[in-house]
């Protein structure tokens, strides 16, 4: 079975997305994944966000990221 990938870059993490990805790494169904950049510099400086299955998502707050995440995959069904 393929998961949905979750994708954070490490600067994001430390500014504030951490908890979003430890929440996210509860749920055995989502893969997640993190790397040293992303390459969304701009966005990274202003909110937590990810990307979901390669699609920037982002939140005001890390659990509105979670939750923006969830509603992310429900929306976009990977098949």
């Amino acid at each position: 079975m393929i998961l949905p990938i979750i994708e954070f870059c490490i600067s994001n993490l430390a500014s504030g997305s951490h908890k979003a990805m430890e929440l996210l790494e509860k749920d055995p169904n989502l893969d997640i994944i993190e790397y040293s950049c992303l390459s969304y510099c701009t966005r990274c400086a202003e909110t937590p966000f990810a990307l979901v299955n390669g699609e920037f998502v982002s939140g005001e707050t890390p659990e509105q990221l979670v939750e923006n995440i969830y509603r992310h995959l429900e929306e976009n069904p990977m098949f």
